[in-house]
């Protein structure tokens, strides 16, 4: 391709941003769905745990099961000085397992604002690329005083691609910002609901010990 130089610099850029926005894109969907995974073996066992020693069950190193963990570590810590009811015993210990989730939220959501940055920057860089373009296409088309189209066509077409690549870069990274955002507000709810049948039942366990 004999583009402007300033033409190709915006479609390598363009290429780069979009091959790094598909590793984060395959990244992000691999770890959601296994976290997804892992947080319904989790809610299977936790719906079904009588006592802190089956829910200790559920523990793992996925999201889920850090959370789990987190809880049942503040069960074991224990209050501060002085007495404390069940429904106290049952906010510190779900204040603990929040921090947790908020914790794996923030490093799940890690890389994702470059598909909405790129969602969004995208199509404008390719756009300046064909402007660029078609403005020193005119350039070359006056120099050479040719107008017909075999002279005119390349530097045009060439332009144009640019958009294109633009377009093909932010796609994507719209499509899958939007489907992670929504996944990640689906996993947060369900994790709430974890958060609150294990906060339970480890307050309730406290206060029979």
């Amino acid at each position: 391709m004999n583009a402007d130089p300033v033409v190709k610099g915006v479609l390598l850029l363009l290429l780069a941003a979009s091959v790094w926005s598909w590793a984060v894109i395959i990244d992000k969907l691999w770890r959601l769905a296994a976290a997804s995974r892992a947080a319904s073996e989790h809610e299977a066992r936790a719906a079904t745990a009588r006592s802190p020693q089956e829910l200790s069950a559920t523990e793992g190193r996925d999201p889920a099961g850090l959370v789990i963990s987190a809880g049942l570590a503040e069960s074991v810590a224990g209050p501060q000085p002085g007495p404390e009811t069940t429904g106290e015993r049952r906010e510190r210990i779900e204040r603990a397992m929040r921090l947790a989730l908020n914790a794996e939220l923030r490093r799940l959501e890690l890389r994702l604002p470059f598909l909405a940055t790129l969602g969004s920057a995208a199509p404008f860089i390719g756009l300046f690329g064909t402007v660029w373009g078609i403005m020193r296409s005119f350039e070359g088309i006056a120099a050479a005083q040719n107008t017909s189209l075999a002279v005119v066509a390349p530097g045009i077409a060439e332009a144009l691609f640019a958009t294109a690549m633009g377009l093909a870069a932010a796609i994507p990274a719209v499509v899958a910002y939007n489907k992670i955002t929504v996944d990640l507000g689906r996993f947060a709810g369900r994790m709430q609901g974890l958060i609150g049948r294990s906060g339970g039942l480890l307050a309730r366990a406290g206060a029979e010990a």
